[in-house]
């Protein structure tokens, strides 16, 4: 009698460890097929993360191209150059531009404006639905006068760049050849004053004051923002 009640007990509890059993093995089942569904996600986000940015990069070197290939001819008699990583035309001599410490944009700059803009819209329009801002950034070195301190001279600086961006975009947006494209232009284009923020050194360190004092026309691709929005859909 006692060995029938030994057996039965082994056999309930042997019973009870295969029930427990299988509930784990059917936890561990459920936390797998979780995990996979959750790398699954990770990995279609990365591939969208990674196809934006090979376009990014397929788009900047396109503007890039289209920029070199418009105004290569035009670069060293206007003192100019374009950055490939930032898409950045920058028009590097203050004497064409403006009187120092002037906003008034010289006669010789109207002329240049006049044959490089309508040719620049030109070379954006097909990159258009790409393009979150152009900016027009106006940079400067960063003295004032002998008498001005730093702190001083560096907020004068800041509003003669933000007053000569703004008689710059002002200039080409009432272009004729600008008239098409001004919708545009409003919605997409900053005038940005940076005073002496970025200025440019030379090799010892030392602050290269003529080339300081620039006006580029920079712009910034869409990229960024798509990437932010996958980003915030993820969380």
């Amino acid at each position: 009698m006692s060995a029938i009640f030994t057996q039965k007990q082994s056999e309930q509890e042997e019973s009870h460890w295969l029930s427990v059993s299988d509930l784990m093995a059917g936890l561990m089942m459920v936390f797998l097929f979780i995990a996979i569904a959750l790398m699954r996600n990770a990995f279609l986000e990365r591939d969208k993360i990674k196809n934006i940015a090979v376009a990014y990069q397929e788009n900047q070197v396109a503007i890039y191209d289209a920029l070199q290939a418009e105004f290569k001819k035009d670069l060293a008699r206007w003192n100019a150059d374009i950055d490939e990583e930032t898409l950045t035309f920058t028009f590097k001599s203050p004497e064409v531009l403006f009187k120092e410490g002037r906003a008034n944009i010289n006669d010789e700059y109207k002329e240049l404006l006049q044959d490089f803009f309508p040719r620049y819209m030109e070379v954006l329009n097909p990159f258009i639905d790409s393009i979150n801002e152009v900016r027009i950034e106006g940079h400067t070195s960063s003295e004032w006068d002998r008498n001005t301190p730093p702190d001083e001279a560096y907020f004068k600086n800041m509003e003669l760049s933000q007053r000569r961006t703004r008689t710059v975009l002002d200039y080409v947006y009432r272009l004729d050849n600008s008239s098409l494209d001004r919708t545009w232009i409003k919605k997409h284009f900053a005038a940005v004053g940076l005073s002496s923020s970025r200025i440019i050194t030379r090799p010892d360190g030392s602050e290269d004051k003529g080339k300081s004092r620039r006006v580029s026309f920079r712009v910034i691709t869409n990229s960024d923002i798509q990437i932010k929005q996958i980003l915030e859909s993820t969380e």
